[in-house]
């Protein structure tokens, strides 16, 4: 299911320079990183994305769902940076929790969250309560809570972010796994989220896309005498400072 922004402009007050204005952005299949400094305007796209906002002006689309209606919502899921736990709930009362909201009967959401607890390998977890898991346990319950409702796009914003190398791994490859099945819109500020698994490279900065495509494309953006082991880190700066 494509998603697709066109001309899309939106600031938080209307007497300040917009974040993003005139945006015009489509959502390829697979993985993308989302890659931007902070400031950069990756949160709002992401939000305007999920219909969390509206845009002062333009469109946005997928399929041929209506942007802000039930059925839009329940496509399209957005992971904020924060994942809250509800003490009170297991990981899977909060994913059927979600489902719920989202309009699943009790019952299918019940079913279904053991299933959406289990692509993100937290089979183990499910009776366990919120308040108990790790971060990074807790933002894989924030993706199995996206994906419970059957979600064909899923944003996620910043979802590594305190993360150890050994859970960013563990995340990564369940994202690369939904491949096929949903296509996967991260942000990130930090070029070590770029994998060998991704397909996509979107390089946001002052509410402008300096780069999108292939991962291979933005690679060659790495300036010549770049050591191999910051070839992501040299292409990442070289389109920041081409894009000042």
């Amino acid at each position: 299911m494509e998603l697709e922004l066109s001309a899309c402009t939106y600031g938080y007050r209307r007497r300040r320079r917009p974040v993003l204005e005139n945006l015009d952005y489509r959502l390829a299949e697979g993985l993308t990183i989302l890659l931007g400094p902070n400031g950069a305007g990756k949160s709002t796209l992401l939000k305007l994305a999920a219909s969390v906002v509206s845009p002062r002006s333009g469109a946005i689309t997928c399929g041929d769902l209506v942007f802000g209606s039930p059925s839009y919502r329940r496509a399209v899921a957005w992971m904020p940076q924060t994942i809250t736990p509800l003490p009170s709930l297991t990981a899977r009362e909060y994913v059927a929790y979600v489902g719920w909201l989202k309009g699943m009967t009790r019952g299918d959401a019940w079913h279904h969250a053991r299933r959406a607890l289990h692509r993100v390998e937290l089979t183990d977890k499910v009776s366990e309560k919120t308040s108990r898991l790790s971060g990074g346990q807790l933002r894989r319950v924030g993706v199995a809570a996206a994906l419970v409702h059957g979600a064909r796009v899923l944003l996620l914003d910043e979802p590594t972010a305190g993360m150890d190398p050994r859970q960013r791994r563990v995340f990564r490859d369940i994202l690369a796994d939904l491949r096929g099945d949903v296509r996967v819109l991260m942000s990130t500020h930090d070029v070590a989220d770029l994998a060998e698994e991704a397909d996509h490279v979107t390089v946001l900065d002052e509410g402008r896309v300096l780069h999108t495509g292939t991962t291979a494309s933005f690679f060659r953006h790495t300036p010549a005498d770049t050591a191999p082991a910051r070839a992501a880190e040299g292409a990442y700066t070289a389109l920041l400072s081409r894009g000042h």
